[in-house]
């Protein structure tokens, strides 16, 4: 069994209205020393797979074929086995 940590987030040229919002609140509670935020999405998926590579395989197609909007977001994931249960 393997644990996917995946992380996605907006390309750089995408304007982040979430984002700005959060540091605009952050701004306005006096964190004045923070000049950029990115917010994104975190999954965390357990596969059942006989390999390593197999498991960042089923991983790479689920984001590129359901989490990720590949005109809009990026995405990086780790995949880390499990200890037997």
């Amino acid at each position: 069994m393997f644990l996917a940590q995946v992380h996605v987030t907006y390309k750089p040229s995408i304007l982040d209205p979430q984002a700005v919002a959060i540091k605009n609140a952050m701004h306005r509670l006096d964190f004045d020393q923070v000049t950029a935020v990115r917010q994104g999405k975190y999954f965390e998926i357990t596969v059942d797979a006989p390999t390593s590579d197999a498991a960042e395989t089923q991983i790479e197609a689920i984001c590129d074929q359901l989490l990720a909007n590949p005109n809009m977001e990026t995405y990086r994931y780790e995949v880390k086995e499990l200890a037997n249960q």
